[in-house]
């Protein structure tokens, strides 16, 4: 079992896409490897939902749906996902349920502060940053906004460490690039 941890995917606007194809990933990883992924965890600004990138959105959800697994995003600072109030949520059986984007493939936004147990392994998810960018962000102020965390988000998972606070480590293992 694989969990294929990325980051910083921004819709793919400066063509993030190529290393995370199928045959990109087969490639460097091999068969024996790719065939173990059973999750693919961006790690904050997966851009999925962009407002008026509806085609970048489609033309990255049909790459990504030549892979066999499910993707998990953890909430950035650059997340159109932020302030939406009309995102379905489903449950995938993990712990607490997700904001489903995507069916084919299978895309959906991790809540931070929550714990989610994947293949075994207890994470905890935190996301959420302080964005460097403010001047862009002037003119969309609810992301700014809801981009770090809210005092009641802060209370809820010192509250959560304090009751609940072992989870799984892992040790890092360079890849092949």
């Amino acid at each position: 079992m694989s969990i294929l941890f990325s980051g910083n995917f921004h819709a793919s606007a400066k063509g993030e896409l190529h290393s995370i194809t199928k045959k990109t990933l087969i490639r460097r990883y091999g068969h024996r490897i790719y065939g173990g992924i059973k999750y693919h965890i961006i790690l904050g600004d997966g851009e999925f939902m962009l407002q008026n990138n509806q085609k970048t959105d489609m033309r990255n959800y049909e790459i990504l749906a030549k892979r066999s697994f499910p993707i998990l995003c953890v909430i950035g600072n650059h997340e159109p996902i932020l302030g939406m109030s009309n995102v379905p949520e489903t449950d995938i059986g993990i712990g607490e349920t997700v904001y489903k984007i995507n069916d084919e493939p299978f895309v959906a936004y991790l809540k931070r502060g929550k714990v989610y147990t994947i293949e075994g392994l207890k994470f905890l998810v935190l996301g959420g940053a302080l964005s460097i960018d403010k001047n862009y962000q002037k003119s969309r102020k609810t992301w700014w906004e809801l981009e770090y965390w809210t005092e009641k988000e802060k209370q809820d998972v010192f509250k959560l460490i304090k009751n609940e606070n072992t989870f799984d480590s892992f040790s890092h293992r360079p890849s092949s690039y």
